[in-house]
């Protein structure tokens, strides 16, 4: 299907109709009849837009689940609060899908095939409060993905299995996010940049990842210890992939003593015991050579004697 060319729906108040026509008398019994069927969604309301097909309307939830689309519904009422996209065949958001709804407050996308989201999607969903992708094909959350969006509670990525990088600033500005879900997909590591600017964060769900538990995640441990009022709903399942020494261990049961071996230093004893080593074999090394050009020269010598005699 092509792609879908979006437009802000014009407001349509019903004063409108007839602010210029002339009032030739009573109201006529046609006319009466309007607001009966404005109530009834024969006749769009003040929201714009009628309700998209194969979508069902109600006070101001638009819901679009299990349609089998391919493409976003390219109008909806313009004071839609709550968006319901999820259980469709959906690959792609078109650029600036979200401008003209802007008292959008819920929007599912969950279970479609999402590979990425368009820049600046969200700068005019100001008041965009839960926010649902899971069960995508989303490879990466980048820089700014969310920007604009500071009213964002609850973010959920889980069940995207190609996700193997988060940015560091993906989660940038998002001071009241309570929720985030980035359970099942595919993280090996995760930046503790991601979550130092979320102030606000209570639940994190890493579970279901192939965590690889080496020196680069003691950071984000420990920071989850000391910040995370519930560190996850899914601890038993986070667990780590490598290295081999710690493959299968849930990872919130690495303790500091886990990461001993990232903190060993050399003092200058050590230094100079590896340097007097390394001196030794060196002189090693070159009287075994030394030695070895000694004996094969005797034998070449030996070897040319015992064929003189012969002869």
């Amino acid at each position: 299907m092509g792609s879908v060319q979006h437009h802000c729906c014009p407001q349509l108040k019903m004063g409108d109709a007839w602010a210029h026509r002339p009032w030739p008398g009573p109201p006529r019994p046609a006319l009466l009849l309007v607001p009966l069927l404005v109530a009834a969604g024969v006749i769009p309301s003040d929201g714009g837009a009628s309700c998209p097909v194969l979508c069902t309307c109600h006070n101001q939830a638009v819901d679009c689940s299990g349609q089998r689309l391919f493409s976003v519904p390219p109008e909806l009422p313009v004071d839609t609060r709550n968006l319901s996209l999820a259980h469709n065949r959906i690959a792609a958001v078109p650029p600036g899908y979200l401008t003209c709804y802007r008292e959008l407050r819920v929007l599912s996308l969950r279970n479609n095939s999402l590979v990425e989201l368009p820049a600046g999607l969200f700068l005019h969903a100001k008041r965009l409060a839960h926010l649902d992708l899971s069960y995508n094909n989303l490879s990466h959350v980048p820089a700014g993905m969310f920007q604009a969006a500071h009213s964002l509670m609850r973010i959920d990525l889980s069940h995207n299995p190609g996700l193997r990088r988060v940015h560091p600033l993906a989660f940038q500005g998002l001071a009241q996010l309570r929720d985030l879900d980035l359970s099942f997909g595919g993280l090996a590591f995760l930046s503790l940049e991601a979550l130092e600017g979320l102030p606000g964060l209570v639940t994190l769900q890493i579970g279901g990842n192939p965590w690889v538990c080496g020196c680069t995640m003691e950071p984000l441990l420990k920071w989850l210890r000391n910040r995370i009022q519930r560190c996850t709903a899914d601890s038993q399942q986070a667990e780590c992939r490598g290295p081999p020494e710690v493959e299968g261990a849930p990872l919130f049961s690495l303790t500091e003593e886990s990461f001993k071996a990232c903190h060993l230093t050399l003092t200058l004893d050590d230094y100079l015991f590896i340097a007097f080593v390394g001196f030794v074999v060196s002189i090693a090394s070159v009287a075994t050579n030394f030695l070895l050009g000694i004996t094969a020269n005797c034998c070449h010598r030996w070897s040319k004697a015992s064929e003189e005699e012969e002869i």
